[in-house]
């Protein structure tokens, strides 16, 4: 029993012991709790404490003017954040009173200036005056101060999950032009300049209403001028560096904004600061984002070196902090290519156009970036991302037609028409606005080469379309998707009639083109390479439509002395021909099968008419032979047998072939009838001959029989009462 009674009671060493340990968690309990009071206490008494109660406490409503106690606490938290900087509680009772107007709109600005961070910036805060500016009472000058903040402290944001969530509002804010142009304002400035004279604070107006809106200022704007408009350096900028200095390497630790400060020893060329590529990195907040990356396993895009590595991971990456820098990496590239975000490609897309404006239109120094390896090397990194990408970005197609406007053709021809051929299908109704004037303007106003580099550029950009409506074209051929990263759709009439607009610009461009250069065979072979495109729409790109050439481009094509642009024009004749048997067919079998006009018909048949009678038959100028001239012209031209001039023997463009073949068929003959080339055997042999020197295009080995036989070209006329044409 007494064993049991010690061992069912303790001993009083043990009670002693136990009374010890309650005694001792007692006394460390009310050591804690005096310490907690304690810390309360000095921070009811701290003065920067109260102010941030006051701003998180006060009502709506509450006036602002001949309020000493509101001026108190926002000058005490003024005088911390310039200081030592908020830490990211005040910084979201701070950004909360500000956005939502709790007194007006006169602190918003103030304080959101003030906002200067120590350490971090949450980002709930973010996301809630975010969504504050969807209430529409916030001015547009206090929004744009705003985001203006957002960008500067983007790098030192906690987090970005939720942020990612609303890019499209945000970015939304960011593009949008808020100078609202106006017809009365812009005559204000011409007003002005009359009055006072070319003062530079309005001509740099005019030039930045130009670049908006080119056609309500008509006055010539200096190319070289001084910059009359400060770039502006958001008013944070400074504090933070500021603010990093004091505090040392425990903000450097964790944080490290990418603020530099301008060498004023510097040279004064022009340093193109927004067309240096950022290197490839992760993101700043190293401490938080390690947090973060630990609990969701994120993988730093710059950590990868493989396409394997890439594919391993591809929905657990974490992108850069510096956007720009995707332009350099392939892997990045890829990613974009693999995985259709939105969010990076709307980040991109802002970064971009803010580098292609800056320093291509709203450049201070008037073009002295002309002669810039930089901007050369930018322009070919764009191009490069967008050949690979197979598109183009939005920001750089706004841009191009802002900047055609003013630009002068020569300035980074090559690089500019590469990114104009990229550029997606543009609707019918906005086509002409934005590409066709001043492209024309450009077009007369410019060299042979300019017109053949860009009769080039149209030829690629209508491939792109052509191959965009193959790719992306649906089953039941109602709707095509243009891009596949935007949601831009069109329907199939609206795509023809773009394609449509662009072939008969072109034929305007190219008639008026070859009369101005003399029929140049470097403008016409590029004016024939667009139209080896167009010939062959629908059996090659599946698009119902055909269009023909206009006779600006057909007969400088036929009468043209190079006889490569004579067997290519053939050729062309030839594709047409195809397009419109298949189409014609598909029409009489099947219902969904586009109807082709008469028009079209005739245009071909006549065009075909002509090209026989000149290039086999040997009729040409005479009646009811599609040229026609007056009888006394041809007899005052003193040419024997004016109708045969322009046969394949007789053609300027083969005269030389026929020549030499006359030679080497007869050597001894003293006197040279090029007649003789037109029996039959020798008309076989010449035929050879002109195969072995190159031309062996479809034209004549296809469609020819003998020279006085119908050629099979010229049979497809009689199918017209076949047709019902």
């Amino acid at each position: 029993m007494a064993a049991k009674q010690n061992l069912s009671e303790p001993s009083d060493s043990d009670s002693s012991s136990l009374t010890d340990q309650s005694v001792s968690g007692r006394s460390g309990n009310r050591s804690l709790r005096v310490a907690e009071k304690e810390r309360r206490k000095n921070e009811a008494e701290d003065p920067f404490v109260l102010a941030l109660k006051y701003f998180s406490d006060v009502g709506a409503g509450t006036p602002v003017y001949g309020n000493d106690e509101f001026e108190t606490n926002l000058v005490l938290v003024e005088r911390v954040a310039y200081s030592k900087g908020l830490s990211p509680e005040a910084i979201s009772v701070m950004l909360e009173f500000a956005m939502s107007l709790r007194m007006g709109t006169g602190p918003c600005v103030r304080v959101l200036k003030c906002l200067i961070p120590a350490t971090i910036v949450p980002q709930e805060p973010i996301v809630r005056a975010v969504v504050w500016l969807g209430v529409g009472k916030i001015p547009i000058s206090t929004q744009v101060l705003f985001i203006k903040w957002v960008l500067t402290v983007f790098d030192m944001i906690d987090a970005k999950d939720q942020l990612r969530a609303i890019y499209g509002f945000i970015f939304s804010f960011v593009t949008e032009e808020n100078l609202v142009l106006r017809v009365f304002r812009v005559r204000k400035l011409l007003e002005l300049q009359s009055k006072l004279g070319r003062q530079p604070f309005l001509l740099h107006l005019l030039s930045l209403y130009k670049v908006f809106c080119p056609e309500l200022v008509t006055l010539s704007i200096p190319s070289r001028m001084k910059s009359g408009f400060r770039n502006y350096n958001t008013p944070w900028k400074s504090a933070l560096i500021a603010v990093q200095k004091r505090n040392g390497s425990q903000l450097a630790s964790s944080t490290s904004l990418p603020f530099t400060i301008k060498d004023k020893t510097s040279s004064r060329k022009r340093k193109h600061c927004h067309l240096e590529l950022p290197v490839l990195s992760s993101l700043v907040n190293k401490q938080p984002q390690t947090e973060l990356s630990s609990s969701r396993k994120v993988v730093p895009l710059v950590q990868l070196n493989s396409f394997a590595q890439l594919l391993e991971n591809i929905h657990r990456i974490e992108l850069p902090a510096q956007m720009g820098s995707l332009l350099g990496s392939s892997l990045a590239l890829q990613y974009l290519d693999c995985v259709q975000d939105e969010s990076a490609l709307l980040r991109l897309n802002f970064w971009l156009g803010y580098a292609l404006h800056e320093e291509f239109l709203f450049y201070g120094d008037g073009g002295a970036y002309q002669n810039s390896e930089e901007a050369l090397q930018f322009l070919d990194k764009l191009l490069f991302t967008q050949h690979f990408l197979q598109e183009a970005f939005s920001s750089s197609e706004a841009f191009l037609y802002k900047f055609l406007s003013v630009w002068d053709g020569s300035l980074l021809r090559p690089q500019i028409l590469g990114l104009l051929s990229n550029i997606p299908v543009v609707p019918s109704s906005q086509i002409g606005r934005l590409l066709f004037e001043p492209l024309m303007q450009l077009f007369f106003t410019s060299s042979l080469f300019f017109k053949c580099g860009l009769m080039e550029c149209l030829n690629n950009m209508l491939l792109k379309w052509l191959t965009w409506h193959s790719v992306y074209a649906l089953e039941d051929d109602l709707d095509i998707s243009l891009n596949s990263h935007t949601s831009i759709n069109m329907t199939l009439s609206g795509f023809k009639d773009s394609v449509m607009e662009l072939v008969h610009f072109v034929g305007r461009l190219a008639s008026v083109g070859l009369q101005l250069e003399g029929c140049h065979t470097l403008l016409l072979s590029f004016v024939l390479d667009f139209y080896e495109t167009v010939c062959d729409t629908f059996l090659k790109y599946g698009l119902p439509l055909v269009v023909m050439p206009p006779p600006g481009v057909f007969y400088p094509a036929l009468f043209s002395l190079d006889p490569v642009s004579v067997d290519r024009l053939a050729y062309i004749m030839y594709r047409y021909k195809v397009n419109l048997t298949s189409a014609k067919s598909q029409e009489k079998v099947t219902e969904q099968a586009f109807h082709i006009s008469r028009q079209t018909f005739r245009e071909f048949n006549h065009y075909l008419v002509v090209m026989v009678n000149c290039l086999w038959n040997s009729n040409m100028f005479r009646p009811g032979m599609g040229v026609q001239l007056g009888e006394e012209v041809l007899l005052k031209s003193n040419v024997p047998q004016y109708w045969t001039s322009f046969d394949l023997v007789h053609h300027p463009a083969f005269m030389s072939y026929a020549v030499d073949f006359h030679q080497r068929c007869w050597p001894g003959r003293k006197d040279m009838d090029l007649n003789s080339i037109k029996h039959s055997k020798p008309w076989s042999w010449y035929l050879e001959y002109l195969y072995s020197q190159g031309y062996d295009g479809d034209f004549m080995d296809t469609h020819l029989t003998s020279p006085d036989g119908p050629s099979l070209l010229f049979a497809f006329t009689a199918h017209e009462e076949q047709w019902g044409i």
